[in-house]
């Protein structure tokens, strides 16, 4: 294909939408589970192990996914995952145990991942010379529908309760059948021929240190985010927060985060990675320790700075990953998103466990500096060579 210079704004728009609707569905979990430990008499533990199952689905799909989405142009990963997420996430309300709202969770789990590394892939195709934007708008589209799920979904399970969940499902579906119109076909990146593991060394070549030296750092990211995302809205219960403000806590982290995406995106373009890496995670362990301190009202001002923080630099793993390794760009999607969240999933189990013998806050509190940590690692990113 000849290097474009404009973005395709039809595709981008299209891929973005997707991924705003798939994400919508599965934001609903997070809000809502101080909901289902009333219902269900879930223990941190159990939180912790739903939670971390969803993150460990996406390690074991995305990879393969991301090497079928390679390797065939088809539609059945983009529109079928989010088919899925939106019928079981739906399905969740109606849950009358643990077992129960675990196969939904996962099923739909299994969805999301599905369709991030088909679409994440097909972004560079479509961005021109704007990739480090056009991404961070895909991104956006995530990012939003996790900032405006959670408001939605609590102030609608909170005047009609968990039954009225699976009627949300009927929007999603006339949603998917639009995009399914309108949503351009996946390209393949030349793999075909090639057995996995040949097409990861085909993906990756010499680059492989710098990609999991960047996969390191996003993991540990991922792990905080997650972590806060998943014990934050029980601890808040806790203290009095009503269901309402505990889904206003959750949108304002992650709609901050969906703007400071964007920011970064565009940033990134002009003055390179790692200063705005320096920049987030030094500032965003005191926000995030605000966050859990400070009482009433200024809970949704220091949510909303630590989620501008955090998610900042989400969308530039991607796009440095996708620069090192640019032969398979699915493939990349898939090990830099959905390995990077099944690791980071794996571990938030052990943050219930931890939560249930301290505390959530005295948990949170540590982890809140693993940013700070990780900068160690984002001094070794190999700046000069992405910016060429």
């Amino acid at each position: 294909m000849a290097e474009q210079k404009r973005p395709d704004v039809k595709a981008i728009f299209a891929l973005s939408i997707l991924h705003f609707t798939a994400d919508f569905y599965i934001s609903f979990i997070s809000p809502l589970y101080p909901v289902f430990v009333d219902k269900l008499s879930l223990s941190l533990a159990e939180i912790g192990f739903i939670a971390g199952t969803m993150r460990i689905m996406a390690f074991v799909v995305q990879p393969g996914v991301g090497y079928f989405a390679d390797r065939y142009r088809t539609r059945a990963f983009i529109i079928g995952g989010p088919l899925l997420t939106i019928i079981f996430i739906s399905l969740a309300g109606r849950a009358g145990s643990f077992y129960e709202l675990l196969l939904c969770v996962v099923v739909g789990a299994i969805g999301s991942s599905l369709f991030h590394p088909s679409t994440a892939g097909m972004i560079a195709n479509y961005a021109g010379r704007h990739f480090g934007f056009c991404i961070a708008i895909f991104n956006m589209g995530g990012t939003l529908a996790f900032g405006v799920g959670p408001l939605f979904i609590t102030s609608l399970v909170n005047s009609y309760g968990l039954d009225v969940i699976i009627w949300t499902a009927v929007p999603g579906v006339i949603v998917m059948a639009l995009l399914f119109r309108i949503t351009p076909r996946p390209q393949g990146e030349g793999l075909r021929g090639q057995g996995f593991s040949a097409a990861i060394r085909a993906a990756f070549g010499k680059a492989w240190k710098q990609v999991l030296l960047i996969w390191s750092v996003m993991v540990l990211r991922t792990f905080v985010t997650q972590s806060f995302l998943t014990f934050a809205p029980i601890h808040y219960a806790r203290h009095g927060y009503s269901l309402v403000s505990i889904g206003m806590v959750i949108s304002l982290f992650t709609v901050a985060g969906a703007i400071s995406g964007l920011i970064a995106g565009r940033l990134s373009d002009r003055i390179g990675y790692k200063p705005i890496f320096y920049c987030t995670f030094t500032l965003v362990a005191p926000a995030l320790c605000l966050m859990l301190l400070l009482p009433g009202k200024w809970v949704y001002l220091t949510s909303a700075a630590a989620g501008f923080l955090i998610f900042a630099t989400l969308p530039l793993g991607l796009v440095m990953a996708q620069k090192l390794a640019p032969e398979g760009k699915s493939m990349v999607s898939s090990l830099m998103l959905g390995l990077g969240q099944g690791v980071g999933g794996m571990m938030t189990p052990f943050v219930g466990m931890a939560a249930e013998f301290f505390s959530i806050a005295t948990v949170l509190l540590a982890l809140a500096t693993l940013p700070v940590i990780s900068l160690a690692l984002v001094r070794l990113f190999p700046e000069e060579r992405l910016r060429r």
